[in-house]
Formats: C-alpha cells, sequence, structure tokens
C-alpha cells in the first residue's frame, strides 16, 4: 500500500478544487513550483495513516494473521513515530469514533452496506485526468457518505458548498452507483483537534447539475492554462500567491479607496475598510514571505538586503553553568528556577487532554477572552457593546 506522503497529486486534484474552479489558470501557473512539507502536514499525514490502520483493524473483515499484522502495526507506529502522543491518540480516537457511528448508521439503512479507506475515487468525466483519495467512503442504498479527515487545527473547515468532497462524491458515486440506489451523498469533515464534525447533504441531481455547469467548464480552461486570473479566500494555499499579479492588482487597487466627504469616515466607511485592511495584511505577510525566500536563494530583491538578526545570548552547557556558579559560592536561588508546572496545553500533549480534565476537575477555569472586532459572520455570538459590561476587566 502506497504511504500516505508518497502519493502523487493531479494536476486539477480535489484538493486543490476552490483554486482551480475560482482562478483557473493557477493550476499551470503553481505547476513547476515544487511542493514544500511542513512539520505540520507531516503530522497530519502520520494521523492519517494510523486511523487508517485502525478503522481498518475495528470495522472491515480481518483474519487472524490479518489482525495480528494491523496491531504490530499500530504499536509499531506508536512506538517509532515522532508525531505520536496523547493528543494524537485523542484526536484519532474521536476520528475513528465518529467514522464507527457513521458506519453502524449506515449498515442500519442497508444490510449490504460496506466501508472503503484511502479510496482512490476518479472524477474524470468532469476534469480532465481529475482524481483523489478519499478517506472513508460509506455505501449503502440511499445514501452515500464521505468522511474525511482534517488533522490541523489552525483553520476551521467547513464540508457546507466544499468543492473537494464534492469532487470526492461524484468520484464514489460514479463507481458504485451501480450497485446501490444512491439518492444523496452525504459529505462530513471531521477536524477533531477543533471538536467540529461538519456535515452536508446534496442530492444525486444537484451533484451532477453542480458538475455539468460549474466544475466542466472550469476544469476545460484549468487543463488549458487558460481562463480569468482572479484573486479571493482561495489563494490561502496557492503556491504563487506571494507574486501573483492578480491578487496584487486586486489589493492595490482596495487602497486606492477613495474618500469623501465629510472628513471624519461614517461607520459604514470604517465597517468596508476593515475588510480591506485585513487583505491587505494576509496580502503584505505574503509578499514578505516570497522576497525573503527569494533572498536566502540569492534572488536578490532591488532596495533590499539580507542582514543578521539580533539574537538572545544562550548557555551552551547548562550543567557545566550551574557547577561553575555553585563553585564560586553563589547560592542556587540566585541561578536555579523552582520547579514549575507546565502550561495546559503541554499538559494535554503529555497526559491526555481527557485525563487532564478528570483529574483537574475544577482546577481549570477558562477566563473570558479579551474582545475581539470580527466580521458579522463569524460564528461566534456577539458581546454587548455597553462600556460598563467591561469594568474591572483588565485587557491589557
Amino acid at each position: 500500500m502506497t504511504q500516505h506522503a508518497e502519493r502523487k497529486h493531479a494536476l486539477l486534484g480535489a484538493s486543490k478544487a476552490s483554486q482551480w474552479i475560482s482562478c483557473p489558470p493557477s493550476a499551470r501557473l503553481q505547476e513547476s513550483v515544487p511542493d514544500t512539507r511542513s512539520e505540520y502536514a507531516d503530522e497530519g499525514t502520520a494521523a492519517h495513516e494510523l486511523s487508517e490502520k485502525i478503522l481498518q483493524r475495528r470495522l472491515t473483515p480481518c483474519n487472524k494473521t490479518e489482525r495480528e499484522k494491523l496491531d504490530k502495526y499500530i504499536a509499531d507506529f506508536k512506538e517509532a513515530s515522532k508525531h505520536y502522543g496523547p493528543e494524537m491518540e485523542n484526536a484519532v480516537g474521536d476520528y475513528v469514533d465518529v467514522v464507527e457511528e457513521r458506519f453502524m448508521a449506515a449498515k442500519a439503512r442497508s444490510a449490504d452496506a460496506v466501508i472503503l479507506l484511502e479510496e482512490q475515487l476518479d472524477f474524470s468525466e468532469w476534469v480532465p485526468e481529475g482524481y483523489g483519495t478519499g478517506d472513508v467512503v460509506l455505501i449503502a442504498d440511499g445514501v452515500m457518505e464521505i468522511i474525511d479527515l482534517k488533522y490541523g487545527k489552525g483553520v476551521p473547515v467547513s464540508s457546507v458548498g466544499n468543492s473537494q468532497m464534492r469532487l470526492y462524491g461524484l468520484g464514489a458515486w460514479t463507481a458504485y452507483n451501480f450497485l446501490y440506489d444512491i439518492q444523496e451523498i452525504r459529505m462530513t469533515i471531521v477536524q477533531p483537534r477543533l471538536d467540529s464534525v461538519s456535515t452536508d447533504t446534496i442530492t444525486v441531481d444537484e451533484l451532477l447539475e453542480w458538475a455539468e455547469t460549474v466544475v466542466g467548464p472550469a476544469a476545460v480552461l484549468a487543463y488549458a492554462g487558460e481562463g480569468e486570473h482572479k484573486a479571493g479566500d482561495h489563494c490561502r494555499w496557492c503556491k504563487v500567491k506571494g507574486n501573483c499579479r492578480a491578487r496584487a492588482d486586486a489589493n492595490m487597487a482596495a487602497l486606492a479607496y477613495e474618500f469623501k466627504d465629510p472628513a471624519l469616515l461614517s461607520l459604514e466607511e470604517i465597517g468596508s475598510i476593515l475588510y480591506v485592511a485585513e487583505q491587505l495584511k494576509k496580502w503584505a505577510a505574503d509578499v514578505e514571505e516570497f522576497a525573503f525566500e527569494s533572498a536566502k536563494s540569492g534572488q536578490k530583491v532591488p532596495g533590499w538586503k539580507l542582514v543578521e538578526g539580533r539574537s538572545n545570548r544562550a548557555i551552551t552547557d547548562k550543567e557545566a553553568a550551574k557547577a561553575a556558579l555553585a563553585a564560586a559560592g553563589h547560592p542556587t536561588d540566585k541561578y536555579l528556577k523552582p520547579q514549575e508546572l507546565l502550561g495546559i496545553g503541554d499538559l494535554d500533549k503529555k497526559i491526555g487532554k481527557k485525563e487532564l480534565a478528570e483529574l483537574l476537575d475544577g482546577l481549570i477555569v477558562k477566563p473570558s477572552g479579551k474582545p475581539v472586532h470580527v466580521p458579522e459572520t463569524d460564528p461566534r455570538s456577539e458581546m454587548n457593546s455597553v462600556d460598563a459590561d467591561f469594568a474591572g476587566e483588565d485587557f491589557s
């Protein structure tokens, strides 16, 4: 079986669908730019590999020999992987529980329901050479469900209107609709480290209409490297976001905001500018990163140079330093700190989030967070804006 990190990706793969559907030329534009892997990506890959084996062990038919092999793989993984720990154990466990619950529900609907793990899904009927790998596909009469694990916790991901999940649905429906009477596609994204399970449902007819009217035309343009360059939220994961001219033009246009009389801006204008400012900050950070990486590789950016940044002094051998200070007669309280309790984040990783909550029941509090000004589309509940509500609070 091919390891997750070694798998090839299609030019118009499902994971990049939001990009090439919104900005068709971006697919070919990124084609020659090498992929870079981060520690976060490697951690996510490890979580996927572990969850696949656990699901295979728990939910698929296995004989004694296969069970022993899977048990050994899981044990060896936990022993050898530098990414494995209580946090991954809990997160993968939560994900596996969701998959098992959904599979049992599918079997209740249809006795011959099946579960497929790491299934390659072909949607090339609509997308040239289009394919992707679905983490879990549950097939039963009436409903087919696609379940995807998102191990990251930096960016919440919703399944609602998710192009990647819809393409997986197309591929799975194409492969198995002749065996099952599938009326609707259910798409679920599990993001266990954010305690999030997001599900969206679409009828087969609606999915096919989306494929014909949205995906097909965009895929033809993207494969040919044609169409309009368009900036937007889909730029987040684009490999050329730091030097994309279309994105620069869009942000420079935002800078040309025309302020009209009266001299003071209205709150309505301030609201519009806040959106612009947020987008400009992201763009500026991406341009800075591109320029920095270019300079590091020897490509000088006119008007800029690489210099040595500030650094803090560090002790190379702490044991030798302690011995020298002790020999000089200094009392230990002058150079040693007493034992300190680790922070909650580190305790979660070392002890386990669930066990820590049980052991420290009543000892962990979550104080009110500092007020943050966000767009109305943010899912969090709105706070009262009366100044008196914040009296006595220290938000420094």
